[in-house]
């Protein structure tokens, strides 16, 4: 029912590429270039202004993309008021989740959802937090999960749950068997980070600062872009590293690694994120409030 030139052309006037806009649409490029000449041989005017590889709104784009908005807006709260009075939850929902969270705890949630709300399409796009926080930022996604902190005072965030972040060693490291270990000691040990943008190397870097130990003095030897592959060097023997209990579960029934709390403990929020709206699509509020009610805490360590 809805005229579907209008919400392509409102995501790439958001977006200002094609490119993103069919990523986020799940269209070829070609197919949203159709779509937004349709709608400008409609008007019989140019919308976008296309140079050098960027493009921009022109004047009556600007005017088109207004109207776009409010109609759009409009029909999702039509949509949305229909469904709550029949109690239909249904439509497609866009997530992000950060790499830690994405692995290790938000699959088995949205099995859950899935479970409770079929006719919901769910469609999960992965990065670091950073990349997740920018998604939402980007209206690319409708909400996002993360592990780090988000600086953008724009959005909403609410913690979920709290996640306990531990030194790993091999079981036969001079660390390993200790109740505790101090920054200091592990900046005696090769050390083996996440990359920067990650919410774990952020927390990180946060906690050392506020203890007053430079990170920047640690013996970092390798950076790496997931937690896989930083447990799989630390069992090679390569260094050490701080990562989520959550990531630990299988390496720690098998032995190969070790888990060590630090001394001051630390720990960090899982949150969700999404734009500061009054209007959201019910697939997405009843997402919000499944998560706020059924997400268990699997990040406390025994």
């Amino acid at each position: 029912m809805l005229d579907r030139r209008l919400q392509v052309f409102s995501t790439v006037a958001r977006l200002l590429s094609f490119t993103k806009a069919g990523e986020v649409l799940y269209m070829t490029q070609p197919a949203v270039t159709f779509q937004v000449r349709q709608l400008e041989e409609h008007f019989n005017t140019r919308l976008f202004d296309r140079t050098h590889n960027r493009i921009s709104l022109t004047d009556a784009g600007e005017l088109v993309k207004g109207y776009a908005d409010r109609i759009l807006d409009l029909y999702g709260e039509m949509e949305n008021d229909v469904r709550r009075m029949t109690g239909d939850v249904s439509g497609p929902l866009s997530l992000g989740a950060s790499t830690t969270i994405s692995e290790y705890v938000i699959l088995s949630l949205l099995g859950k959802f899935q479970a409770k709300y079929p006719e919901v399409t769910v469609r999960l796009s992965v990065a670091n937090t950073l990349g997740v926080v920018h998604m939402v930022e980007n209206n690319e996604i409708d909400l996002g999960i993360v592990e780090g902190p988000v600086h953008n005072k724009n959005l909403s965030t609410e913690a979920l749950w709290h996640d306990e972040l531990v030194l790993i060693c091999p079981p036969t490291h001079t660390l390993a068997g200790r109740g505790k270990v101090s920054l200091e000691e592990i900046s005696e040990y090769p050390f083996i980070s996440r990359e920067e943008g990650s919410g774990t190397r952020e927390v990180t870097e946060d906690y050392f600062k506020e203890h007053d130990v430079d990170f920047s003095n640690l013996n970092v030897v390798m950076q790496l872009g997931n937690p896989e592959s930083i447990k799989s060097a630390v069992e090679a023997g390569l260094g050490v590293a701080i990562l989520s209990v959550a990531t630990l579960e299988k390496e720690l029934k098998l032995g190969t690694l070790a888990a060590v709390s630090l001394n001051p403990k630390i720990s960090r929020p899982f949150s969700i994120v999404y734009q500061r709206q009054q209007f959201r699509l019910r697939a997405i509020e009843e997402f919000i409030e499944f998560i706020k009610t059924k997400s268990e805490q699997p990040t406390n360590k025994s």
